[in-house]
């Protein structure tokens, strides 16, 4: 098992337990317990966990979006996959807005290499577009971007993506119920999404297992204003299914 892989294994363990030690930890990933050590202190300085004697517990309240130094770790393969599956929907030449989020990071690596114009919403994802010169040109949105998530948010934000139409818009997403629609934790980022949903003329859900049947707080907008959803195996069958009877298209990476 290599580091990335490691810590990601840590970071849901500590997550879904609230707290683990350090020989339970090595039990789990076959590592000895100098090195469950090593990992503890990298992932407490990155904010994802607290190191506690013998171990570490989670820094999440029930309820709270997991910081993103911790989703960055969660499932990359799968929203490596989900990417590629979502990049094989955009046509060259697009003009495509990119939600900000883990997966949608893994988005904009990929349309990097491809010949479409690409306005971000995270300082992430402007890092890595602008990063080295390639055929994709990048258009950097106004506004300010959330503590530690790098989200942009805000009057500006909004203005700017009032002014423009896109042909694409990739969402991110927190939760998405046939139900509820789509959701968020946060308000800003909430009102963003919806901005982002109105300027464009399709409408593509970047979603991993985890977020189908899950509602956050803030809702963005019913499933019916979602185009297609690309998720992964592991998403709930009864959701997927309550989604395709609502009329969105799910795909599957």
């Amino acid at each position: 098992m290599n580091n990335a892989d490691r810590h990601g294994l840590i970071a849901k363990a500590v997550r879904d337990s609230g707290s683990v030690t350090v020989q339970e930890l090595a039990e789990r990933t076959g590592a000895s317990e100098m090195t469950i050590r090593r990992d503890l202190d990298t992932l407490a300085a990155q904010g994802i966990l607290e190191r506690v004697r013998g171990g570490a517990r989670t820094l999440l309240l029930r309820g709270e979006e997991p910081p993103f130094a911790l989703r960055a770790h969660e499932a990359i393969e799968a929203k490596q996959r989900i990417a590629a599956e979502i990049c094989a929907l955009v046509a060259d030449g697009e003009s495509v807005l990119l939600d900000s989020g883990t997966t949608c990071l893994e988005v904009a690596r990929l349309l990097r290499e491809r010949p479409v114009t690409v306005m971000p919403l995270s300082l992430q994802a402007i890092h890595v577009l602008g990063e080295t010169p390639g055929p994709a040109t990048l258009m950097v949105p106004g506004g300010r971007p959330r503590a530690a998530e790098g989200a942009l948010t805000g009057p500006l934000t909004l203005a700017s993506l009032a002014a423009l139409r896109f042909d694409t818009a990739i969402i991110g997403c927190c939760g998405l119920t046939a139900g509820d629609g789509l959701t968020a934790y946060d308000l800003d980022d909430a009102a963003v999404k919806k901005a982002g949903i109105a300027s464009a003329r399709r409408v593509v859900v970047a979603a991993d297992g985890s977020k189908l049947g899950h509602t956050a707080y803030a809702h963005v907008g019913p499933a019916s204003l979602l185009h297609t959803v690309v998720t992964d195996a592991t998403a709930p069958a009864d959701e997927v299914a309550a989604l395709e009877n609502a009329g969105t298209t799910v795909r599957s990476s």
